[in-house]
């Protein structure tokens, strides 16, 4: 992974579909040998490339693997290294989420940055670190379901986006 998470995350989404690099070349509008250099993590992924192979293999993993490269990490990070069977994925977000909560009843969140003293700041920094871990949860219990029960990881987002908006959340 010398390059990002993209190549990695394209490689494994190739050998669940069974896909060679031909047929992801085809797909992605590259030749197989960029595909390949993209797997091996020896060649970065262009914008568009990614987008077509998120698209075309929906899986959650991708999309993570997409959203790392774009934003330099800002993003729910895949995690290769832990049980994603769908029930201990589960129990760890629920868990994720009551240490939240927890965080949340002992922050100071009524106060405004300038009056915190270092005490408060190290609360809110435990609420802060609470919530990204409960988002990585979710993140991964919501691409796992889907993986699981058949749903596409884009029309869940979709459908998320469409309704915040019916909700006027977002424009």
């Amino acid at each position: 992974m010398a390059i990002g998470q993209f190549g990695p995350a394209l490689e494994q989404a190739l050998k669940r579909s069974g896909d060679t690099r031909e047929k992801a070349g085809l797909i992605v509008h590259a030749d197989a040998s960029l595909v390949g250099k993209i797997a091996r993590g020896t060649r970065k992924a262009s914008k568009p490339v990614m987008s077509a192979a998120a698209e075309h293999y929906d899986d959650g993993q991708l999309y993570l693997a997409a959203a790392a490269e774009v934003t330099g990490g800002a993003s729910a990070p895949w995690l290769d290294n832990v049980d994603l069977h769908r029930a201990s994925v589960m129990f760890k977000t629920i868990e994720e989420v009551k240490e939240v909560l927890e965080a949340s009843s002992d922050a100071p969140i009524s106060k405004t940055n300038k009056q915190l003293n270092d005490s408060e700041r190290k609360q809110i920094k435990r609420l802060l670190m609470e919530t990204v871990e409960a988002i990585t949860a979710l993140t991964h219990l919501a691409a796992v379901l889907c993986k699981e029960y058949s749903f596409s990881w884009l029309s869940t987002w979709k459908e998320h986006r469409a309704d915040l908006k019916a909700k006027q959340y977002m424009k």
